[in-house]
């Protein structure tokens, strides 16, 4: 297994349009808008993430060997976060059926900037630390996340996003992807629901360690920056209607 240094990549945002009125009935009749807003969050990670998957297809990067264990035996045994994007409370997990997808929901990761807001809004950071059970003799890496929720930014300001990931095991070995959101420009200056992808390039990619369960740490940032002191922006989850989520998705692999 070849280890590799700290590197960055970007990659580019796609769109997905807001949720129709027949996709967001379920919850219109609960109240109020607190229970509401909880409920909306974990009903996205169980329902709406599988439709994003079907709706917007991956080709993810050929890794692996393909052979990876029963899903009966893969589990989540903890879940901790910490950062100010994510007080105690505030993020929900689940794991697919197939254990190659894990979906954090976040219910306080929000950004903003410009009149009113103070410089602390503008950078929200949540660090994940994820501890699966699963049998010797295999390893996972992360191949892929996919992030959802709402954007909306004015002329001058951008949003960037940062993910880093590491094993406990080997703090050093790390690898990073970003991408960013202009505003100014239709959807964004009026807000609008995003779905960003990122990829992990395949020479980048961590393994677990063979021989140790390893515990995966994501460290998560959201950055708001502007060239003009007036404009507002935000990423966020949109009010009662759209959860920021991120889905990681993950390779396994016998060990070698």
């Amino acid at each position: 297994m070849t280890k590799h240094s700290s590197a960055t990549h970007s990659s580019n945002t796609s769109l997905s349009r807001k949720p129709t009125a027949n996709q967001t009935l379920f919850i219109a009749t609960i109240s109020p808008q607190q229970l509401l807003k909880k409920f909306t969050m974990l009903s996205f990670i169980t329902l709406f993430g599988a439709a994003l998957v079907a709706a917007n297809p991956l080709v993810l990067p050929s890794v692996g060997s393909g052979t990876a264990p029963d899903p009966t035996t893969i589990r989540i045994q903890s879940v901790s976060a910490s950062g100010n994007g994510c007080p105690q409370g505030t993020v929900s997990t689940e794991l697919s059926p197939d254990r190659q997808v894990v979906t954090f929901g976040f219910d306080a990761f929000q950004t903003y900037i410009g009149p009113g807001t103070s410089v602390a809004d503008r950078t929200k950071n949540c660090q994940l630390h994820l501890n699966l059970v699963y049998p010797g003799g295999f390893q996972y890496a992360v191949v892929e996340s996919t992030y959802h929720g709402y954007a909306q930014l004015e002329k001058g300001v951008t949003g960037t996003f940062y993910s880093t990931y590491y094993f406990s095991q080997s703090p050093a070995d790390t690898t990073t992807t970003s991408t960013s959101i202009t505003g100014g420009v239709s959807p964004w200056l009026f807000g609008d629901v995003y779905t960003k992808q990122d990829l992990v390039p395949t020479a980048s990619i961590i393994w677990s360690p063979c021989g140790a369960t390893g515990i995966l740490n994501v460290n998560n940032r959201i950055a708001l920056t502007s060239s003009n002191k007036t404009a507002y922006g935000t990423i966020s989850d949109d009010d009662a209607t759209v959860a920021l989520t991120q889905q990681v998705h993950v390779a396994w692999q016998a060990c070698k």
